[in-house]
Protein backbone atom coordinates (compact mmCIF):
# COMPACT_ATOMS: atom_id res chain seq x y z
CA UNK A 1 0.00 0.00 0.00
CA UNK A 2 1.35 2.93 -1.09
CA UNK A 3 -0.11 5.44 1.48
CA UNK A 4 2.19 4.74 3.86
CA UNK A 5 4.79 7.96 4.29
CA UNK A 6 7.52 9.09 6.72
CA UNK A 7 4.94 10.07 9.50
CA UNK A 8 1.64 8.93 8.70
CA UNK A 9 -0.59 7.22 6.28
CA UNK A 10 -2.37 9.74 3.87
CA UNK A 11 -4.16 8.78 0.42
CA UNK A 12 -6.85 10.27 -2.18
CA UNK A 13 -10.22 8.60 -1.20
CA UNK A 14 -11.12 6.32 -1.79
CA UNK A 15 -8.82 5.11 -5.31
CA UNK A 16 -5.35 5.45 -2.30
CA UNK A 17 -7.34 4.76 0.93
CA UNK A 18 -10.67 2.98 2.14
CA UNK A 19 -12.66 1.38 4.13
CA UNK A 20 -10.83 -1.93 3.72
CA UNK A 21 -7.31 -0.83 3.57
CA UNK A 22 -7.95 0.68 6.71
CA UNK A 23 -9.86 -2.00 8.61
CA UNK A 24 -6.49 -3.80 7.86
CA UNK A 25 -4.74 -1.47 9.44
CA UNK A 26 -6.72 -1.75 12.13
CA UNK A 27 -5.91 -5.33 12.45
CA UNK A 28 -2.14 -4.94 12.45
CA UNK A 29 -2.51 -2.04 15.01
CA UNK A 30 -4.52 -4.84 17.21
CA UNK A 31 -1.99 -7.01 16.27
CA UNK A 32 0.86 -5.51 16.79
CA UNK A 33 -0.13 -3.73 20.82
CA UNK A 34 -1.27 -7.19 21.73
CA UNK A 35 -4.98 -6.02 21.67
CA UNK A 36 -4.54 -3.27 23.77
CA UNK A 37 -7.04 -0.76 24.73
CA UNK A 38 -6.80 2.56 22.04
CA UNK A 39 -8.33 5.83 21.35
CA UNK A 40 -10.43 6.70 17.69
CA UNK A 41 -10.83 10.28 16.87
CA UNK A 42 -11.56 11.82 13.57
CA UNK A 43 -11.98 14.84 11.86
CA UNK A 44 -14.51 16.73 9.36
CA UNK A 45 -13.58 15.16 6.19
CA UNK A 46 -16.88 13.43 4.54
CA UNK A 47 -15.04 9.86 4.45
CA UNK A 48 -14.49 10.26 7.96
CA UNK A 49 -17.35 8.35 9.03
CA UNK A 50 -16.87 5.18 7.36
CA UNK A 51 -13.25 5.54 7.87
CA UNK A 52 -13.65 5.42 11.45
CA UNK A 53 -16.26 2.51 11.12
CA UNK A 54 -13.97 0.48 9.36
CA UNK A 55 -11.04 1.42 11.85
CA UNK A 56 -13.08 0.71 15.15
CA UNK A 57 -14.09 -2.59 13.46
CA UNK A 58 -10.19 -3.94 12.86
CA UNK A 59 -8.95 -2.97 16.30
CA UNK A 60 -12.62 -4.81 17.71
CA UNK A 61 -12.08 -8.16 15.85
CA UNK A 62 -8.07 -8.01 17.07
CA UNK A 63 -9.72 -7.97 20.67
CA UNK A 64 -8.69 -4.17 21.29
CA UNK A 65 -10.99 -2.25 23.83
CA UNK A 66 -12.08 0.78 21.67
CA UNK A 67 -12.69 4.43 23.13
CA UNK A 68 -14.52 6.48 20.48
CA UNK A 69 -14.02 10.04 21.23
CA UNK A 70 -15.61 10.87 18.10
CA UNK A 71 -15.60 14.12 15.38
CA UNK A 72 -12.02 15.70 17.25
CA UNK A 73 -9.29 17.99 16.68
CA UNK A 74 -5.97 16.33 16.63
CA UNK A 75 -4.75 18.19 19.86
CA UNK A 76 -7.80 16.88 21.42
CA UNK A 77 -7.02 12.93 20.79
CA UNK A 78 -3.32 13.95 22.05
CA UNK A 79 -4.89 15.66 25.25
CA UNK A 80 -7.44 12.59 25.47
CA UNK A 81 -4.82 10.00 25.72
CA UNK A 82 -3.49 11.93 28.90
CA UNK A 83 -6.57 12.28 30.03
CA UNK A 84 -7.97 9.02 29.81
CA UNK A 85 -4.57 7.10 30.34
CA UNK A 86 -4.44 4.93 27.15
CA UNK A 87 -1.02 4.95 25.25
CA UNK A 88 -2.06 4.41 21.81
CA UNK A 89 -4.59 5.99 19.43
CA UNK A 90 -5.51 6.82 16.16
CA UNK A 91 -6.66 10.10 14.80
CA UNK A 92 -7.93 9.76 10.85
CA UNK A 93 -7.17 13.05 9.40
CA UNK A 94 -5.67 14.03 6.18
CA UNK A 95 -4.83 17.43 8.08
CA UNK A 96 -3.94 19.95 5.62
CA UNK A 97 -4.24 18.10 2.85
CA UNK A 98 -7.23 19.08 0.62
CA UNK A 99 -10.76 17.27 1.04
CA UNK A 100 -10.34 14.32 -1.45
CA UNK A 101 -7.63 12.83 0.87
CA UNK A 102 -7.94 11.56 4.51
CA UNK A 103 -5.40 9.49 6.44
CA UNK A 104 -4.29 8.51 9.83
CA UNK A 105 -2.12 9.52 12.36
CA UNK A 106 -1.14 6.82 14.85
CA UNK A 107 0.52 7.19 17.73
CA UNK A 108 1.79 4.14 20.00
CA UNK A 109 3.53 5.14 22.92
CA UNK A 110 5.17 8.75 24.40
CA UNK A 111 7.37 9.58 21.51
CA UNK A 112 6.20 10.14 18.19
CA UNK A 113 5.82 6.76 15.44
CA UNK A 114 9.04 6.58 12.79
CA UNK A 115 8.92 5.47 9.30
CA UNK A 116 10.60 1.78 10.50
CA UNK A 117 6.79 1.43 12.96
CA UNK A 118 5.07 2.54 10.20
CA UNK A 119 6.83 -0.22 7.82
CA UNK A 120 5.97 -2.66 10.15
CA UNK A 121 1.82 -1.51 9.96
CA UNK A 122 2.48 -2.06 6.70
CA UNK A 123 3.95 -5.66 7.03
CA UNK A 124 1.44 -6.89 9.66
CA UNK A 125 -1.22 -5.51 7.61
CA UNK A 126 0.02 -7.11 4.59
CA UNK A 127 0.46 -10.62 6.00
CA UNK A 128 -3.01 -10.80 7.19
CA UNK A 129 -1.80 -12.71 10.66
CA UNK A 130 -4.02 -10.91 12.96
CA UNK A 131 -4.97 -11.48 16.13
CA UNK A 132 -8.50 -12.75 16.11
CA UNK A 133 -10.69 -12.36 19.32
CA UNK A 134 -13.36 -10.08 20.00
CA UNK A 135 -12.87 -6.49 21.67
CA UNK A 136 -15.27 -3.46 22.23
CA UNK A 137 -16.12 -0.04 21.65
CA UNK A 138 -17.53 2.62 23.71
CA UNK A 139 -17.89 6.41 23.34
CA UNK A 140 -16.41 9.30 25.34
CA UNK A 141 -17.19 12.84 25.24
CA UNK A 142 -13.84 14.47 26.36
CA UNK A 143 -14.31 18.06 24.55
CA UNK A 144 -15.21 20.05 27.98
CA UNK A 145 -12.43 18.91 29.71
CA UNK A 146 -10.32 19.66 26.66
CA UNK A 147 -11.85 23.12 26.76
CA UNK A 148 -11.43 23.80 30.71
CA UNK A 149 -7.49 22.29 30.47
CA UNK A 150 -6.90 24.65 28.01
CA UNK A 151 -8.52 27.54 29.78
CA UNK A 152 -6.45 27.11 32.67
CA UNK A 153 -2.98 26.25 30.92
CA UNK A 154 -3.20 29.13 29.08
CA UNK A 155 -5.59 31.64 31.83
CA UNK A 156 -1.62 32.58 33.19
CA UNK A 157 -0.72 34.42 29.78
CA UNK A 158 -3.61 36.78 29.97
CA UNK A 159 -3.18 37.92 33.00
CA UNK A 160 -2.02 41.72 33.79
CA UNK A 161 -3.59 42.90 30.13
CA UNK A 162 -5.99 45.92 30.18
CA UNK A 163 -7.32 45.95 26.56
CA UNK A 164 -7.99 42.31 25.45
CA UNK A 165 -6.85 42.37 21.40
CA UNK A 166 -9.99 41.98 18.80
CA UNK A 167 -8.84 38.62 17.16
CA UNK A 168 -10.68 37.20 13.90
CA UNK A 169 -10.43 33.39 14.53
CA UNK A 170 -10.50 31.88 10.93
CA UNK A 171 -11.30 27.87 11.40
CA UNK A 172 -11.34 27.03 7.89
CA UNK A 173 -14.41 24.82 8.03
CA UNK A 174 -12.30 22.46 10.07
CA UNK A 175 -12.44 20.83 13.27
CA UNK A 176 -11.65 23.73 14.99
CA UNK A 177 -15.12 25.87 14.31
CA UNK A 178 -16.70 25.32 17.53
CA UNK A 179 -14.38 25.33 19.62
CA UNK A 180 -11.73 28.09 19.05
CA UNK A 181 -14.72 30.64 18.66
CA UNK A 182 -16.04 29.40 22.15
CA UNK A 183 -12.39 28.91 24.31
CA UNK A 184 -11.79 33.04 22.87
CA UNK A 185 -15.14 33.94 24.17
CA UNK A 186 -14.82 31.88 27.62
CA UNK A 187 -11.36 34.01 27.95
CA UNK A 188 -12.94 37.29 27.11
CA UNK A 189 -11.24 38.01 24.07
CA UNK A 190 -12.83 39.93 21.52
CA UNK A 191 -13.66 37.55 19.05
CA UNK A 192 -14.81 37.58 15.21
CA UNK A 193 -15.75 34.54 13.86
CA UNK A 194 -14.92 33.50 9.88
CA UNK A 195 -15.78 30.57 8.22
CA UNK A 196 -16.33 28.70 11.73
CA UNK A 197 -19.21 26.31 10.76
CA UNK A 198 -17.68 23.17 10.18
CA UNK A 199 -17.61 21.06 6.52
CA UNK A 200 -15.59 18.68 5.13
CA UNK A 201 -15.45 20.06 1.77
CA UNK A 202 -14.28 22.95 2.96
CA UNK A 203 -15.68 25.38 0.65
CA UNK A 204 -14.45 28.40 1.92
CA UNK A 205 -10.83 27.74 1.41
CA UNK A 206 -8.12 25.26 1.67
CA UNK A 207 -7.49 23.71 4.81
CA UNK A 208 -3.65 24.26 4.36
CA UNK A 209 -3.18 27.28 7.00
CA UNK A 210 -0.08 27.79 5.55
CA UNK A 211 -1.09 28.83 2.00
CA UNK A 212 -0.53 31.96 1.69
CA UNK A 213 -3.72 32.28 -0.69
CA UNK A 214 -5.65 30.87 1.82
CA UNK A 215 -4.96 33.68 4.41
CA UNK A 216 -6.57 36.25 1.61
CA UNK A 217 -10.13 36.39 3.29
CA UNK A 218 -8.40 36.52 6.99
CA UNK A 219 -6.21 39.48 5.81
CA UNK A 220 -9.01 41.35 4.86
CA UNK A 221 -11.26 40.41 7.05
CA UNK A 222 -8.80 41.70 9.94
CA UNK A 223 -8.88 45.06 8.41
CA UNK A 224 -12.70 45.58 7.67
CA UNK A 225 -12.92 45.12 11.71
CA UNK A 226 -10.14 47.04 12.54
CA UNK A 227 -8.78 44.08 14.25
CA UNK A 228 -5.74 43.25 16.10
CA UNK A 229 -4.93 40.31 14.73
CA UNK A 230 -5.83 37.53 12.84
CA UNK A 231 -5.73 33.72 13.31
CA UNK A 232 -5.89 31.05 11.39
CA UNK A 233 -6.52 26.71 11.90
CA UNK A 234 -5.53 23.93 9.34
CA UNK A 235 -8.44 21.17 9.10
CA UNK A 236 -7.81 19.11 12.13
CA UNK A 237 -5.96 21.82 14.57
CA UNK A 238 -2.25 21.65 15.02
CA UNK A 239 -1.08 23.74 12.95
CA UNK A 240 -1.76 27.76 12.99
CA UNK A 241 -0.89 30.42 10.90
CA UNK A 242 -1.18 34.57 12.07
CA UNK A 243 -2.15 37.99 10.40
CA UNK A 244 -0.86 41.53 12.01
CA UNK A 245 -3.60 43.92 12.12
CA UNK A 246 -2.04 45.29 8.77
CA UNK A 247 -3.54 42.41 7.26
CA UNK A 248 -0.27 41.47 6.79
CA UNK A 249 0.77 37.54 6.77
CA UNK A 250 3.47 36.48 8.97
CA UNK A 251 6.03 34.09 7.75
CA UNK A 252 6.81 31.06 9.82
CA UNK A 253 9.95 32.47 10.80
CA UNK A 254 8.28 35.58 11.75
CA UNK A 255 5.60 34.10 14.16
CA UNK A 256 8.43 31.28 15.18
CA UNK A 257 11.11 34.29 16.82
CA UNK A 258 7.82 36.86 18.36
CA UNK A 259 6.45 33.35 20.33
CA UNK A 260 9.98 32.13 21.57
CA UNK A 261 10.75 35.99 22.08
CA UNK A 262 8.21 37.62 23.77
CA UNK A 263 6.02 34.05 24.97
CA UNK A 264 7.91 31.14 26.01
CA UNK A 265 11.82 32.74 26.14
CA UNK A 266 10.76 35.82 27.72
CA UNK A 267 11.68 35.09 31.37
CA UNK A 268 14.17 32.32 30.88
CA UNK A 269 17.22 31.38 28.70
CA UNK A 270 16.78 27.76 27.11
CA UNK A 271 16.31 25.74 24.17
CA UNK A 272 14.31 25.95 20.89
CA UNK A 273 13.78 23.54 18.35
CA UNK A 274 14.09 24.51 14.88
CA UNK A 275 13.48 22.58 11.95
CA UNK A 276 16.39 23.15 9.16
CA UNK A 277 14.47 24.77 6.49
CA UNK A 278 13.54 27.67 9.05
CA UNK A 279 14.91 31.14 7.76
CA UNK A 280 17.76 33.11 9.56
CA UNK A 281 15.22 36.32 11.31
CA UNK A 282 14.22 33.22 13.76
CA UNK A 283 17.38 31.28 13.95
CA UNK A 284 19.40 34.87 14.78
CA UNK A 285 17.01 36.78 17.11
CA UNK A 286 16.18 33.20 19.08
CA UNK A 287 20.05 33.08 19.88
CA UNK A 288 20.40 36.54 20.51
CA UNK A 289 18.06 36.05 23.38
CA UNK A 290 20.38 33.51 24.99
CA UNK A 291 18.85 30.83 23.71
CA UNK A 292 20.38 27.63 22.02
CA UNK A 293 18.96 26.60 19.18
CA UNK A 294 18.78 22.74 18.05
CA UNK A 295 18.04 21.93 14.21
CA UNK A 296 16.27 19.03 13.44
CA UNK A 297 14.54 17.20 10.53
CA UNK A 298 11.37 18.89 8.77
CA UNK A 299 8.45 16.80 9.63
CA UNK A 300 6.45 16.39 13.05
CA UNK A 301 8.10 13.29 13.86
CA UNK A 302 11.23 14.83 14.47
CA UNK A 303 10.91 17.72 15.85
CA UNK A 304 8.43 16.36 18.56
CA UNK A 305 10.85 13.54 19.28
CA UNK A 306 13.82 16.04 19.74
CA UNK A 307 11.61 18.57 21.77
CA UNK A 308 11.06 15.26 24.28
CA UNK A 309 14.23 14.38 24.00
CA UNK A 310 15.72 17.52 24.81
CA UNK A 311 13.45 18.97 27.29
CA UNK A 312 13.36 22.24 25.14
CA UNK A 313 10.69 24.94 25.74
CA UNK A 314 9.44 25.48 22.36
CA UNK A 315 9.73 24.19 18.79
CA UNK A 316 8.83 25.51 15.19
CA UNK A 317 8.48 24.34 12.18
CA UNK A 318 8.55 26.36 8.70
CA UNK A 319 4.92 24.23 8.40
CA UNK A 320 2.86 25.78 10.96
CA UNK A 321 3.81 22.99 13.59
CA UNK A 322 4.45 25.01 17.03
CA UNK A 323 5.21 22.80 19.50
CA UNK A 324 5.70 23.61 23.52
CA UNK A 325 6.91 21.62 26.76
CA UNK A 326 3.87 22.97 28.49
CA UNK A 327 1.89 20.39 26.01
CA UNK A 328 4.77 17.92 26.64
CA UNK A 329 6.76 18.51 23.63
CA UNK A 330 2.96 18.24 21.77
CA UNK A 331 1.56 20.92 19.24
CA UNK A 332 -1.89 22.49 19.41
CA UNK A 333 -2.80 25.54 17.21
CA UNK A 334 -5.30 27.30 19.62
CA UNK A 335 -2.60 26.98 22.55
CA UNK A 336 -0.26 28.96 20.26
CA UNK A 337 -3.12 31.33 18.85
CA UNK A 338 -4.10 32.23 22.51
CA UNK A 339 -0.40 32.65 23.68
CA UNK A 340 0.65 34.99 20.62
CA UNK A 341 -2.52 36.97 21.24
CA UNK A 342 -1.43 37.46 25.04
CA UNK A 343 1.86 38.27 22.95
CA UNK A 344 -0.10 41.23 21.25
CA UNK A 345 -2.32 42.33 24.31
CA UNK A 346 0.74 42.94 26.63
CA UNK A 347 3.44 44.38 23.76
CA UNK A 348 1.56 45.88 21.17
CA UNK A 349 0.92 45.93 17.68
CA UNK A 350 2.41 42.76 15.89
CA UNK A 351 4.01 44.74 13.09
CA UNK A 352 6.10 46.59 15.21
CA UNK A 353 7.40 43.59 16.77
CA UNK A 354 7.49 42.12 13.15
CA UNK A 355 9.46 44.81 12.60
CA UNK A 356 12.20 44.29 15.19
CA UNK A 357 13.28 41.19 13.84
CA UNK A 358 16.23 41.08 11.15
CA UNK A 359 14.45 40.56 7.37
CA UNK A 360 16.48 38.20 4.53
CA UNK A 361 15.11 37.18 1.29
CA UNK A 362 14.24 34.04 1.16
CA UNK A 363 12.09 31.70 -1.24
CA UNK A 364 9.30 28.94 -0.60
CA UNK A 365 10.22 25.92 -0.87
CA UNK A 366 10.42 24.63 -4.63
CA UNK A 367 9.19 21.11 -5.83
CA UNK A 368 11.59 19.89 -8.83
CA UNK A 369 10.50 16.23 -10.27
CA UNK A 370 13.80 14.39 -10.78
CA UNK A 371 13.93 10.45 -11.57
CA UNK A 372 17.53 10.49 -9.78
CA UNK A 373 16.74 12.37 -6.62
CA UNK A 374 19.80 11.05 -5.21
CA UNK A 375 22.00 11.46 -7.65
CA UNK A 376 20.99 15.42 -7.31
CA UNK A 377 21.91 15.90 -4.04
CA UNK A 378 25.22 13.58 -3.93
CA UNK A 379 26.73 16.30 -6.95
CA UNK A 380 25.28 18.79 -4.79
CA UNK A 381 27.41 17.77 -1.33
CA UNK A 382 30.60 16.67 -3.23
CA UNK A 383 30.43 20.18 -5.11
CA UNK A 384 31.92 22.14 -1.63
CA UNK A 385 34.16 21.69 0.92
CA UNK A 386 33.08 19.57 3.88
CA UNK A 387 32.39 22.19 6.27
CA UNK A 388 29.75 23.89 4.43
CA UNK A 389 27.56 20.92 4.07
CA UNK A 390 25.10 19.69 6.28
CA UNK A 391 23.30 16.57 5.56
CA UNK A 392 20.96 16.11 8.38
CA UNK A 393 18.06 16.19 5.92
CA UNK A 394 19.10 16.12 2.78
CA UNK A 395 22.22 19.07 1.80
CA UNK A 396 22.56 22.06 3.24
CA UNK A 397 25.22 24.31 1.95
CA UNK A 398 26.01 27.40 4.29
CA UNK A 399 27.41 30.14 2.14
CA UNK A 400 29.08 33.41 3.68
CA UNK A 401 26.00 35.25 2.65
CA UNK A 402 23.13 32.64 2.80
CA UNK A 403 22.46 29.40 2.61
CA UNK A 404 20.64 26.75 0.21
CA UNK A 405 18.66 23.52 0.46
CA UNK A 406 17.79 20.40 -1.24
CA UNK A 407 15.66 17.53 0.46
CA UNK A 408 14.53 14.03 -1.59
CA UNK A 409 10.94 14.02 -1.45
CA UNK A 410 8.81 11.15 0.51
CA UNK A 411 5.94 10.68 -1.21
CA UNK A 412 7.18 11.71 -5.32
CA UNK A 413 10.36 11.10 -7.42
CA UNK A 414 10.89 14.94 -6.28
CA UNK A 415 13.40 17.04 -4.88
CA UNK A 416 12.57 19.98 -2.57
CA UNK A 417 15.01 23.05 -2.09
CA UNK A 418 14.91 26.55 -0.38
CA UNK A 419 17.26 28.72 -0.37
CA UNK A 420 17.93 32.78 1.63
CA UNK A 421 20.21 35.51 1.05
CA UNK A 422 21.42 38.27 3.27
CA UNK A 423 20.14 40.73 0.43
CA UNK A 424 18.19 40.04 -2.62
CA UNK A 425 21.51 40.25 -5.12
CA UNK A 426 22.86 37.50 -2.07
CA UNK A 427 19.92 35.43 -2.50
CA UNK A 428 20.39 34.66 -6.67
CA UNK A 429 24.22 34.14 -6.30
CA UNK A 430 23.51 31.69 -3.44
CA UNK A 431 20.61 30.22 -5.70
CA UNK A 432 23.09 30.16 -9.07
CA UNK A 433 26.36 28.60 -6.85
CA UNK A 434 24.14 26.03 -5.06
CA UNK A 435 22.79 24.65 -8.50
CA UNK A 436 26.03 25.31 -10.54
CA UNK A 437 27.34 21.55 -10.03
CA UNK A 438 23.32 20.24 -11.37
CA UNK A 439 23.08 21.77 -14.65
CA UNK A 440 20.17 19.44 -15.11
CA UNK A 441 18.05 21.39 -12.86
CA UNK A 442 19.23 24.88 -12.73
CA UNK A 443 17.04 26.06 -15.65
CA UNK A 444 14.25 24.35 -14.20
CA UNK A 445 14.48 26.33 -10.48
CA UNK A 446 15.58 29.51 -12.29
CA UNK A 447 12.40 28.90 -14.32
CA UNK A 448 9.91 28.51 -11.56
CA UNK A 449 11.67 31.07 -9.81
CA UNK A 450 11.32 33.81 -12.51
CA UNK A 451 7.51 32.47 -12.94
CA UNK A 452 7.08 33.51 -8.96
CA UNK A 453 7.89 37.42 -9.42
Amino acid sequence: MGIFKACDVRGIYPDEINEEKVYRIGRALGTITESAPILVGGDVRLSTETLRTALTDGLRHSGCQVTDIGVVPTPVLYYARKKLGINAAVMITASHNPADQNGLKIVLGDLPITEQDLLHIKAVADSKEHISKLGSVSQEDIIDDYEQHLVELTSKYLEGITRMPKVVVDSGSGCFSDIAPRIFQRMRINRVKLFCEADGTFPERSPNSADPKALVDLSQRVQEEKADLGVAFDGDGDRVAFVDETGAILTAEQYIAIMALYGVCATQSDSVVLDIKCGSAAVESIAKSGSEIITERSGHTFIKTRMIQTGAVMGGEVSGHLFFRALDGGDDGLYAALLMTSIVGKHGKLSNLIAKLPHYPITPDLRIKVEKSGDILRKISEAFPSEQVTKLDGVRVAFSDGWGLARQSVTEPAITLRFEGKTPEALNNVIQRFLTPVPEIKELVNRKLSKGR
